[in-house]
């Protein structure tokens, strides 16, 4: 693993509780999640709430995720808690303290393909370390790899149809991706109307998805 995935000092608690009543709606990141289900090609959307209570303790901060009426498995929570860490070192002049909730809000249980929402978490975690704000009608679905970098993942297409399915008019893709033997990206964007952009860094997603830099 890549030095600046490491974070030995990151605690992973498993509650299961919701979003607090005094959370204020600004301090909520809504981020959106795409994943792809066995049984049928359609795809399926989630979205993760991320809230930070910015607390002096604990120090350095924890992650917690709550259960929500998603399953997801450990790769998923291994994937959140790369995409947590690269985020804090994303952050340096940021307090890094107090407690990061995450949980996931779907129309029905699933298993998502975690690692494949990597790049996604890490741009809404810095989102919530500055401040930002995720546009609405834009997604992305990609790995975080060593250095920021957006890995390759498979069934977009599915993912692309979910997106769409909620009114998302811009899919955000691993760069390299819009071909494949098994699909067309440019050629599906034509038929769903929506605009297909590939992105290879957290960096570049992040412009996209907020309208700032990191």
């Amino acid at each position: 693993m890549s030095r600046h995935l490491a974070f030995p000092s990151l605690l992973i608690a498993i509650l299961l509780c919701g979003v607090p009543v005094s959370t204020s709606a600004d301090t909520v990141i809504e981020l959106p999640v795409l994943a792809a289900i066995r049984q049928n090609n359609l795809g399926v959307f989630e979205i993760l709430m991320m809230w930070w209570d910015k607390k002096p303790e604990p120090n350095p901060i924890q992650l917690q995720w709550l259960l929500g009426g998603v399953r997801l498995g450990n790769d998923h929570l291994g994937a959140m808690a790369q995409a947590f860490a690269y985020a804090v070192e994303r952050t340096p002049s940021v307090q890094h303290s107090g407690t990061v909730s995450v949980q996931g809000v779907a129309y029905q249980p699933i298993g998502s393909d975690g690692p494949s929402a990597g790049a996604a978490m890490a741009v809404g975690f810095i989102a919530l370390f500055k401040g930002d704000h995720i546009q609405r009608g834009i997604a992305l679905t990609g790995t975080i790899e060593p250095g920021g970098q957006i890995g390759p993942v498979g069934s977009i297409p599915d993912k692309i149809r979910a997106a769409v399915r909620e009114g998302y008019r811009t899919v955000l893709v691993p760069r390299g991706q819009m071909h494949d033997p098994r699909w067309n990206l440019i050629e599906l964007g034509f038929q769903l109307n929506v605009t297909v952009k590939e992105v290879e860094t957290v960096d570049e997603a992040y412009q996209l998805m907020t309208g700032q830099r990191i």
